[in-house]
């Protein structure tokens, strides 16, 4: 049995809380670079599991998920602001 758990791993199980899957997301929009953004949007979504309830609660097809979560989309505000929705996240703008 390994002694050590893998950073992925890790990962996961912290974003599976929604304080620390907000702090991600934030540190992502702090970096001004919209895929990274994206990238730590797939990883919440990984942490959350079940692409399928994520669709469903979204109002996102699973097609159009894999898409935004595999880099090759190209969502637009509404379709973030419904994936975070479904991750009990909100979008917010602070001075």
């Amino acid at each position: 049995m390994a002694l050590t758990t893998s950073y992925n791993k890790y990962l996961l199980r912290k974003l599976k809380d929604p304080r620390m899957a907000s702090a991600y997301l934030n540190a992502a929009l702090r970096a001004d670079d919209p895929d990274l953004f994206l990238k730590a949007l797939r990883k919440v979504a990984e942490a959350k599991g079940n692409i399928s309830r994520i669709a469903r609660k979204s109002r996102v097809s699973r097609v159009g998920l894999y898409k935004v979560f595999a880099g090759n989309g190209n969502p637009g505000f509404r379709t973030v602001s419904n994936i975070l929705h479904a991750f009990n996240l909100r979008v917010s703008v602070h001075p």
